[in-house]
């Protein structure tokens, strides 16, 4: 399927699922409203252990919401591998399973490419950088406040030069990274919107293939048009917003109309290889 085919396609959809989009519209508002009452209840529960109890069954209640919302996203990638213009209907009890999976597919492909970056780090010996600079001032900071030598700036500039290097390679290697694996986690949403199952969305070296079927240019550049329209939204709804207040309300509409967008696009691109 052509990218113009997707875009248009998935524009389209949101609006004929009007009552999936409402749900996930009420359904983000509570969990945000439960999640922020019960962060302010648990400061508050440093001193009150019954403010901290509630605070985190507010929490939990936001979590729980949040999987549902999750199921809708799956559903949504999964209607547009099967070319369905409508979304099964929303039956609340069956989606934490799915919310579930989910949850787990982002904290799998966000932890291991945090593990290769602690790894690259070590190996640049970032963490050994840090302590030979720490261990400098340390050393030479007394003796610099009394003398006011310059022979602290240089052993300082030594120390952190190679520091410095060494974060410029992690952080770099590190931003490449996490890119890839925010592909892979793409594509093992769509496998388990496909099959239903968490072990073929783990499987990295499996995700790794769909790319590589799909085309890495063609799923980079409608990742780059999704994010590119998402601005757009973005940047409309903050001049209206500058000039008419209550159109804030339009982001309660907006944000979930893009997660149905998005996440059907990625659907429809995934179809090319069922």
């Amino acid at each position: 399927m052509e990218i113009r085919e997707i875009i248009k396609n998935a524009l389209i959809f949101p609006t004929r699922n009007l009552e999936t989009l409402s749900i996930y519209a009420i359904l983000s508002i509570l969990s945000a409203a439960f999640l922020t009452e019960g962060i302010i209840t648990c400061i508050f529960g440093i001193v009150d252990i019954i403010n901290l109890v509630i605070g985190i069954i507010f929490i939990i209640i936001a979590i729980i919401i949040g999987l549902l919302t999750r199921r809708i996203s799956i559903d949504c990638i999964k209607s547009g591998i099967e070319f369905e213009d409508k979304l099964p209907d929303f039956i609340w009890w069956k989606s934490f399973g799915t919310g579930i999976s989910k949850v787990i597919i982002t904290i799998f492909y966000f932890i291991v490419p945090l593990l290769i970056v602690i790894l690259i780090a070590i190996v640049t010996n970032v963490f050994g950088g840090i302590m030979t600079l720490v261990e400098e001032i340390l050393l030479l900071a007394p003796n610099a406040l009394i003398q006011n030598s310059g022979s602290f700036s240089d052993a300082v500039y030594n120390a952190a030069l190679p520091l410095f290097i060494s974060l410029t390679i992690t952080i770099s290697l590190g931003l490449i990274i996490f890119l890839i694996f925010s592909f892979f986690q793409v594509m093992a949403e769509s496998r388990l919107a496909n099959t239903g199952s968490l072990k073929t969305a783990l499987n990295v070296i499996g995700a790794a293939r769909d790319i590589k079927r799909i085309g890495v240019l063609k799923l980079v550049l409608l990742s780059v048009i999704i994010y590119i329209i998402a601005a757009i939204f973005g940047v409309i709804l903050t001049i209206l917003c500058d000039h008419l207040l209550f159109l804030s309300l339009l982001s309660i509409v907006i944000t979930p109309y893009l997660v149905l967008f998005s996440q059907r696009c990625f659907g429809l691109l995934y179809s090319d290889i069922v």
